[in-house]
């Protein structure tokens, strides 16, 4: 497999990278990512980001914890091993919410954890590409994949330097 190789603009200030990737977007370059020491808001919507669909995700492992959590219960205090203490019935629903909410909580987090790295190739075999170490610290990165854009590198390094890019680097990965 041929490296690609990636045009990187390095900003200092949230609000530029905010800014140029607008401008950047708007002049039609498409960004592979933006990589920042913390989270901006409105980025996701300047990069053209679909809204995410945990929310989805969530409740169906919660729907999937508060089910398996109600036959538990069922199934041991009714079928398995009923005990009739003082008359009441074998399935008091008050007494179980509290094993129903913590198994729908359960089962819920871990499913959407699980779901986050397996989406976003998270794994343990998985290699980050670093574009540049001071995006974890002070400054914030743009990244460009040239084959993925029409124009030149010259014209997307200007356009990039225009936008209020430090510096621009063409990096392989």
């Amino acid at each position: 497999m041929a490296d690609s190789k990636y045009l990187v603009g390095v900003f200092d200030d949230s609000d530029e990278i905010l800014h140029a990737v607008e401008d950047v977007r708007h002049q039609g370059v498409k960004i592979h990512e933006v990589y920042t020491p913390f989270a901006i808001h409105g980025l996701d919507k300047a990069l053209g980001y679909a809204f995410p669909r945990m929310g989805v995700a969530a409740f169906l492992f919660g729907i999937t914890g508060t089910c398996c959590a109600l036959l538990l219960t069922f199934w041991t205090m009714g079928v398995d091993w009923p005990i009739n203490v003082g008359g009441k019935n074998f399935f008091p629903f008050p007494t179980n919410v509290p094993i129903v909410f913590e198994l729908t909580v359960l089962l819920a987090s871990f499913g959407m954890a699980f779901t986050f790295f397996f989406m976003e190739d998270m794994g343990p075999t998985a290699k980050p590409i670093i574009f540049d170490v001071r995006s974890t610290d002070d400054k914030f990165v743009m990244a460009i994949d040239l084959a993925q854009n029409k124009l030149s590198e010259a014209e997307i390094s200007k356009i990039l330097k225009g936008s209020g890019a430090l510096e621009v680097n063409v990096k392989e990965a």
